[in-house]
């Protein structure tokens, strides 16, 4: 008996052997639909998949793939694709792979997988089973009605949707929010249940008694005479036999509540829901319950739900089971309905806006008599919880702050009209928990007066809110300064990317800035994945493109200011896009927008300089670079981007055309503004790296004005004299030109104007001012002084691509660039980023007279390695003399470097005897 065990656990053995030989690559993991994990709702017909060759092995590549798209994951059991088998596709392509199937259907749910074969053309194992459902591809698909509750502005007029750009400002108004209910009655065994939702304002859904999914500030924000997107969520478990309870509030949100500095009510008054819920049953019948005039109505204790103001809640006017069945809706009011506004109605395309993650006070002191400054340690976009135990009316007012002007004070000057206030009106008699909902601030600061006893660390919580974007990049050096800077331009993202990308969370403004999105873009992509994040804000740019081609300054757009630099992020970002991602779709789909943009700056120019106006490279500290300099050095960026675009998408002629259009712009440029000697007028940092990062400047030229960059860095005491814009460019630059010494040098300054500044100053996010607030001196005179702006964090790009080395030269990280640029006294530095084809990673040490690299080369990409060496130098790989490797080839070696050739996989590398 013994022997025959033995013998069945050698033959399996054997067989597990051999099943390994025969297959090196593992099932494929990291599937994504639309850039996204199981997408809701979405309605493309035509959606896009995308997944992770896997291999513990090195030099592994797909050869070719297979995708099932099913109307049941049973069917995929036996595998089985009866909306479509793609076959066995000989294809490297991992992403952005187009659906090719039968037509989907409307609001129906599909289940997928993939499987690739290696370059021993064998197949791997089966992914797990992924799903999406659709939404609606027919607008007669939509029943139901927009339904309301005006008793609190039954005299208004009747909106007209048209936003009231030009108006004076009216005085701020606090409005109610309305509830709104049904109940209905389920008779059949339920199969599945989708609702679909949207509203003019923000709405939150409840189906007896419970949260519909994790979103807030739903649909977002968009351009409301144009576009409203609509949200998907499946519902089966929060449903129940015979009567249910279908609930929502609704509130201002960008809607009718205080957008920018224009006030409320800029796009309407009248607060809309329009939702659909769709029951499928198991006898194959359907149903819906929707929107329509048999609702009820009323207010309850949300007595004040904005964006800016801030939320007021008074719990004594509770309605306890307000959303759930048997309810006593006697005194409730008949809903009043509108007709459906003339718009696209789309599905929302991105990750919607969560709660991420939870901080604690690092410090809570009494202020005065019944008052509490609590520090959060961190400034960020959210809002805080809270726990309280008092009497009936007693008031909690809570009011934010980025900075302190006293210990005991806080500075609120730079929010300028936003109230930022949100006050809690106890019931009495228990505990109390409350956080508010429809509103959010940017704050590290809380003033809390009025609260019921002695305030402690467990009472208040903060709760991060933003888009809900997966992380895609980690760095880590062993500098302090360098780390901070790193994760001041995180969290800045963290509290900026909120459904739309903002320039600051906290002021009246929180807008869509154009030029500020298009400098962190590299540094963004990096962070997180923002492929759907931004390819839905781009649409928001495009939705508010001019007829004459003019792009916007901000999107959704509130102005109507056009600028160079602002604008030019509607070819930038496509272009970004397809670089990290490989995403040919986003140029197709906005490429006539783009060419009305060239067309105009064209006609805008003279003699091909741009008399295109701008903010110029704004916030420089005192060294204002000239706009002619700046606006045509960034219309024959996006000339060059389009030639690229171009290029990409097969538009042959037009690549031609532009690339023409390049080189005029770049004569003229040289011609007017550049000198025998390389000086550029102005004579500012900006100008030269303009020139220089653009790309502007003859080979034999660039010399001499690289010169003219270094002197004025030395005038400068070393620091930085540009603005948000031009500061992207200074370390690339700077290490292209080989002076990453000065770029290390650069940022480990702590006095005015640099990154370190900031942070000896108390900085947790990068500012909008070099100076916005010194030990010394105090706070900037100007309001326009955010303590949260991205624009500056742009500099961490540099961190991933020169400190750690982590780059591409082709589209969707298909070859990977590995060059770490050791300096700054640095003795390591590892990052991660999360590519669109997998995780590449690098970790480097410098220990005595030793370099090791640690580095990982996703399957089915190949790298080109970057090796300090000295001509003393010994090159190892695994040990091993690097001539003993047989994958990695030595393409040379000169100048202080050392290039290698590398398939995928994990390797380790030294440099000994440097």
């Amino acid at each position: 008996m013994f022997k025959k065990i033995l013998l069945i656990c050698i033959c399996l053995s054997v067989l597990l052997g051999c099943t390994r030989l025969s297959n090196s690559l593992d099932a494929p993991g990291g599937l994504t639909c639309e850039y996204r994990t199981n997408p809701m709702g979405i309605d493309t017909e035509t959606p896009r998949f995308r997944w992770v060759v896997r291999s513990a092995e090195q030099n592994q590549i797909q050869t070719a793939y297979q995708i099932l798209v099913a109307s049941k994951a049973e069917h995929l059991k036996s595998n089985k694709g009866d909306f479509w088998d793609s076959g066995k596709i000989v294809s490297e392509e991992t992403a952005q792979i187009e659906y090719s199937g039968k037509p989907l259907l409307s609001a129906q749910p599909y289940f997928w997988k993939v499987r690739s074969w290696d370059k021993n053309d064998r197949p791997s194992r089966w992914s797990d089973v992924q799903q999406f459902s659709t939404g609606f591809f027919e607008d007669s698909l939509w029943q139901a009605q927009w339904i309301g509750y005006d008793a609190f502005i039954s005299e208004l007029p009747e909106d007209t949707l048209q936003p009231k750009r030009k108006r004076r400002k009216l005085p701020y108004q606090a409005t109610p929010t309305p509830y709104l209910r049904k109940e209905f009655n389920i008779e059949k065994t339920l199969k599945r249940a989708v609702v679909y939702a949207t509203a003019l304002g923000v709405y939150e859904l409840h189906l007896n008694g419970q949260r519909v999914g994790e979103d807030y500030f739903m649909p977002g924000w968009t351009d409301y005479n144009k576009r409203l997107y609509y949200n998907a969520y499946d519902v089966t478990d929060l449903l129940q036999d015979s009567l249910n309870a279908f609930a929502a509030i609704l509130s201002d949100g960008w809607y009718a509540g205080n957008v920018a500095n224009r006030g409320q009510q800029i796009y309407g008054q009248r607060l809309r829901l329009f939702a659909q819920l769709h029951l499928e049953y198991s006898d194959g019948t359907q149903e819906k319950v929707m929107t329509d005039s048999t609702w009820k109505a009323s207010y309850g204790p949300i007595r004040e739900g904005d964006m800016q103001a801030g939320e007021t809640y008074n719990a004594h006017m509770e309605m306890p089971g307000w959303h759930s069945t048997g309810f006593d809706e006697s005194d409730w009011d008949k809903v009043d309905t509108s007709p459906k506004p003339d718009i696209i109605l789309q599905a929302y395309p991105a990750q919607g806006v969560r709660k991420i993650e939870e901080i604690r006070p690092v410090d809570i002191h009494h202020s005065s008599p019944g008052s509490y400054i609590v520090d959060m340690g961190q400034n960020f976009a959210g809002w805080v919880r809270l726990r309280m135990n008092g009497n009936t009316g007693d008031k909690v007012v809570l009011r934010f702050a980025e900075k302190l002007k006293s210990p005991d004070s806080l500075f609120t000057k730079n929010l300028r009209s936003a109230k930022a206030t949100d006050t809690y009106i106890l019931k009495g008699g228990r505990e109390e928990v409350w956080e508010p909902r429809f509103t959010y601030h940017g704050f590290q600061f809380v003033e809390v007066s009025g609260y019921p006893g002695e305030l402690r660390p467990d009472d208040i919580t903060g709760v991060v809110v933003h888009s809900d974007l997966p992380r895609s990049g980690f760095f880590e050096c062993s500098d302090t300064l360098i780390n901070r800077i790193y994760e001041n331009a995180l969290w800045s993202q963290k509290s900026n990317f909120f459904d739309i990308p903002t320039d600051c969370p906290q002021r009246d403004e929180r807008m869509g800035w154009s030029g500020d999105v298009q400098v962190f873009l590299p540094t963004s992509i990096y962070n997180m994945d923002v492929g759907a994040f931004l390819s839905r804000w781009m649409q928001d740019l495009v939705d508010g493109q001019f007829s004459d081609g003019r792009l916007p300054s901000t999107a959704p757009r509130i102005y109507n200011r056009v600028a160079a630099g602002w604008g030019d992020a509607g070819v930038i970002l496509p272009w970004q896009l397809y670089r990290a991602y490989g995403d040919t779709r986003i140029i197709e789909t906005h490429y006539a927008s783009m060419q009305r943009w060239m067309n105009f700056l064209i006609d805008k120019s003279d003699s091909l300089i741009s008399g295109q106006g701008s903010y110029g490279d704004w916030q420089n500290a005192d060294a204002e670079t000239p706009i002619p300099v700046f606006s045509t050095a960034y219309f024959a960026n996006s000339a060059r981007l389009m030639m690229e675009m171009a290029r990409a998408t097969g538009k042959n002629e037009d690549m031609i055309a532009y690339k023409d259009l390049f080189h005029q712009i770049r004569d003229a440029f040289t011609k007017k503004f550049v000198s025998d000697s390389g000086k550029i007028e102005g004579d500012t940092q900006g100008a030269y790296l303009l020139a220089l990062q653009f790309d502007l400047i003859p080979e034999g030229k660039r010399p001499q004005v690289f010169w003219h960059l270094m002197r004025k860095i030395r005038e400068n005491d070393g620091h930085p004299s540009t603005g948000l814009i031009c500061s992207s460019m200074l370390l690339p630059v700077l290490s292209e030109g080989g002076e990453a010494a000065v770029a290390y040098q650069m940022l480990a300054k702590q006095t005015y104007p640099s990154w370190g500044f900031q942070i000896a100053n108390g900085a947790t996010t990068p500012w909008e001012r070099w100076d916005g607030y010194s030990a010394e001196k105090g706070f900037h005179e100007d309001i326009t002084n955010s303590f949260n702006h991205y624009a500056f964090g742009a500099v961490a790009e540099w961190f991933y691509t020169d400190i750690a080395g982590i780059n591409t030269d082709a589209p969707g990280f298909k070859h990977v660039l590995i060059c770490p640029r050791p300096g700054g006294g640095l003795t390591y530095a590892k990052a991660a980023y999360e590519s669109i084809r997998g995780r590449i990673s690098v970790d480097w040490r410098w220990e005595d007279d030793t370099f090791s690299l640690k580095v990982t080369i996703p399957a089915n990409a190949t790298a080109s390695v970057y090796l300090p060496v000295s001509d003393e130098s010994k090159i190892l790989a695994g040990g091993k003399e690097i001539e003993q490797h047989k994958l990695i080839q030595l393409e040379k070696r000169e100048n202080g470097e050392a290039l290698l050739k590398v398939p995928s996989g994990n390797y380790e590398f030294e440099v000994v005897g440097k």
